[in-house]
């Protein structure tokens, strides 16, 4: 099956070094600009339900506001405890000033 893009936030309001979060048919998904390339991934931290677009980003490494986790935001990957199940990640492609993200 195809992957259907889903119109999920302006290029220009999410500048590198930033993200945003956004809700696609019920997902709750950051969408983070690293270098100029966006990355998406799942928004809720794998350790506990917190919102990671409430904590910082520094390089491609989103860090969890509650206990501290870290995630690559390219691959998904639980860099650092107490989070061991990594992240979902989307595919990603930007259209004009429109980024789009893929729920499929």
């Amino acid at each position: 099956m195809k992957n259907k893009f889903i119109k999920a936030a302006a290029a220009q309001a999410i500048r590198p070094g930033s993200m945003q979060r956004v809700s696609l048919d019920g997902h709750r998904i950051l969408i983070a600009n690293v270098d100029g390339n966006y990355y998406a991934v799942d928004d809720t931290c794998s350790h506990e339900d917190a919102s990671l677009s409430t904590g910082s980003l520094r390089g491609e490494l989103v860090k969890c506001p509650l206990h501290g986790s870290r995630f690559s935001v390219r691959t998904g990957k639980a860099m650092e405890e107490p989070a061991c199940d990594d992240l979902r990640t989307y595919a990603v492609r930007v259209e004009g000033d429109d980024i789009l993200v893929a729920l499929g």
